[in-house]
């Protein structure tokens, strides 16, 4: 027989949250079938999506800020600093204060240096800083 988690991680989660709620509503249950390592792992999962999802938003935001100031002239500047201002918007909404000590904008912004495209419109990018000159708190604040 195969591990359920493994081979239906969907149905695994079903029953592992039918048991959990029946446990917390006083029912006795067998906790031979609550799979309490997978359980765990499963929530420290969701914590570390919630933070990629944040910190995927910031690198976005970073990147489209990096080409309106790589190609100053260029007239996507606007959809540019939109793009910017929205996934900045979307950072806020998925940032919660726990992830302050875990987000690293320093390797987001390595991260958005990288995508930059070599050239636009056969336009080489005007230079950019190498280090992030913002702050966590400066890109999640309102514009």
């Amino acid at each position: 027989m195969s591990d359920p988690y493994e081979h239906d991680v969907v149905l695994w989660s079903e029953r592992q949250a039918s048991l959990l709620r029946r446990r917390a509503a006083g029912e006795l249950v067998n906790d031979v079938e609550l799979d309490w390592p997978n359980i765990a792992e499963e929530i420290e999962t969701v914590g570390r999506n919630e933070i990629r999802a944040c910190e995927s938003h910031l690198v976005r935001a970073l990147l489209h800020m990096l080409k309106a100031q790589a190609w100053p002239t260029s007239q996507d500047v606007p959809h540019w600093e939109a793009e910017a201002r929205g996934q900045r918007d979307d950072a806020r909404a998925a940032f919660t204060p726990s992830m302050t000590q875990r987000i690293d904008v320093a390797t987001l912004y390595r991260r958005a240096l990288r995508r930059l495209p070599d050239s636009i419109d056969g336009v080489p990018p005007l230079p950019v800083a190498s280090d992030c000159p913002m702050t966590l708190d400066a890109l999640l604040a309102e514009p």
